[in-house]
């Protein structure tokens, strides 16, 4: 009988200790190969700090989709062009929500509340993304081109004043990143930073907004995946402080719009409006949800996409495509006024196809935010159950040479004429990609084309300010959620300062009042 006990006793150890070893909140999903693990972390350590890269090579070997054990959760990742197609596209209703990790939805957003790209499907959060996406919709974003007048015209003017009319190499990357978050700002609460006064606060939200995007990486918190780690502080006490820092500014915009809309001196804007409408169905905490979104969303996508595209023209490759550019500008608008009629439409296909090769080749988000799906998936057979999380490697799907030919190759040529449906992953894909597609598109195709008819970009004259352009390598934080570009220099040669300050004066005119 005691040997009997000891037995069954030694079982029930072997066994806790075997679930806590190499457990997973969901089980193993029959038919789909799956990567081979240490105990306890799983694949974290093989997996490092460039899930993107590795995950493509395992692809490989072990086929495009494939689960992975991530501490104690159980991960599918999808790898090549065509499955992140048939899973996030084709079934997109049956992958809407997201999952919930500790990190960033339990320590830095326990106080403001999430994003509507980070929260759960719930019927709040398609209320929200309702509101969101009416907001920033074609025909909406299309009002909003004042704002993208005034924010590119002051940033181009900077431009051309800090670099004395092209003698003085500059790093491009504040101008940029100003000129997306203002235009966020503006659009969600009437409210921009300026530059020379401001400066403090557009460096405060940037590096706080750059933390809290590591905080939302797959690859960055160790603890989402391994539970005994939360038993050391460090993680969570960093945490705490960006939580605590984006609580000050996000309640002062909101206090200041507040105050406006008290004294009648707000601006439209898309909170002011909600706060306006008697008959509007968001609540206090889905107002905070939109503001914090935006103000997310403004650094997440177009400066990183901006910065590059900036930095290849000025290489010695980008110049042939530099020039293309300037010339195909010039055949669609030969009087010269591109600078103007970029602000109602896009007839200039080559630059589109440039802001499209810009958004593939540096794919600012190399693994999207992760997916949990609500119903069963198929996939060759295999039926992937509801409830599994889900990361698209959008990296290796916007490099896949099944799909691209060439893809290590910049080629805006590829997007010239008809292309085959989706373009890129740059903005996710399916039912919860990227909300405000059509205004970073807008952001960007006005900004490339007023930059290319403004300067001619040039490699910068100290070698050691050349930028890095791997999509990968040119991160200077590996484990972010999005790119942040490394420190390098371009050289801004007027192409005609006399036009160029013209154009300058006609939209600083036409924008006063915005200022």
């Amino acid at each position: 009988m005691t040997n009997t006990v000891l037995i069954a006793a030694a079982l029930v150890v072997t066994y806790i200790v075997y679930r806590f070893l190499y457990g997973t909140e969901t089980p193993k999903i029959k038919g789909i190969p799956e990567i081979p693990g240490l105990p306890l972390f799983g694949s974290l350590i093989e997996l490092g700090t460039n899930h993107a890269k590795v995950a493509q090579e395992w692809a490989k070997k072990y086929g495009p989709v494939f689960q992975v054990r991530m501490g104690n959760k159980r991960i599918v990742f999808v790898n090549t062009f065509d499955s992140v197609r048939h899973i996030w596209i084709t079934n997109q209703s049956a992958l809407i929500s997201r999952p919930k990790l500790h990190t960033f939805h339990k320590v830095v957003s326990s106080s403001q509340g999430f994003t509507i790209g980070t929260s759960p499907w719930d019927e709040s959060c398609k209320q929200r993304r309702k509101a969101a996406a009416t907001a920033l919709n074609r025909p909406a974003v299309q009002s909003y081109m004042p704002l993208i007048d005034l924010e590119s015209n002051v940033s181009i003017k900077e431009l051309l004043h800090d670099s004395k009319g092209g003698e003085i190499d500059l790093d491009p990357r504040a101008y940029w990143q100003r000129y997306a978050l203002n235009t966020s700002l503006v659009l969600c609460y009437g409210y921009r930073i300026d530059g020379n006064k401001d400066d403090r606060l557009l460096k405060e939200i940037t590096d706080v907004e750059r933390g809290v995007s590591n905080f939302r990486s797959t690859s960055n918190n160790w603890q989402d995946y391994v539970p005994l780690l939360r038993m050391l502080p460090s993680q969570s006490n960093e945490a705490v402080k960006m939580r605590e820092r984006r609580d000050v500014y996000m309640d002062k915009l909101l206090g200041i719009l507040k105050e406006k809309l008290a004294n009648g001196t707000d601006k439209a804007c898309i909170v002011g409006n909600i706060l306006k409408d008697p008959e509007a169905i968001l609540n206090e905490a889905e107002i905070k949800s939109i503001c914090l979104t935006m103000v997310s969303a403004g650094l997440d996508t177009v400066p990183g996409n901006l910065i590059m595209g900036i930095a290849y023209l000025a290489s010695e490759k980008g110049q042939r495509i530099q020039a293309k550019a300037y010339d195909e500008i010039l055949k669609v608008y030969p009087d010269n006024d591109a600078w103007e009629r970029c602000l109602h439409e896009e007839r200039v296909p080559y630059v589109t196809a440039l802001v499209k090769e810009i958004l593939r080749f540096w794919t600012v988000i190399p693994i999207c935010l992760p997916r949990v799906s609500i119903k069963s998936i198929e996939w060759k057979g295999a039926m992937i159950p509801a409830g599994t999380t889900f990361y698209m490697n959008a990296y290796a799907a916007d490099y896949d040479d099944s799909h691209f030919d060439n893809p290590m190759e910049f080629s805006p040529e590829r997007y010239l004429g008809d292309t085959d449906g989706t373009p890129h992953y740059g903005y996710g894909a399916g039912s919860r990609m990227c909300a405000g597609s059509h205004l970073a598109n807008r952001e960007l195709f006005t900004a490339f084309v007023r930059l290319i008819s403004a300067f001619e970009f040039k490699p910068p004259k100290d070698p050691r300010d050349k930028p890095v352009l791997d999509c990968l390598d040119a991160n200077a934080i590996p484990t972010s959620l999005t790119l942040e570009p490394k420190y390098f220099k371009v050289g801004f040669k007027p192409r005609d300062r006399s036009m160029l300050e013209s154009w300058i004066a006609a939209s600083e005119e036409k924008t006063k009042d915005l200022l």
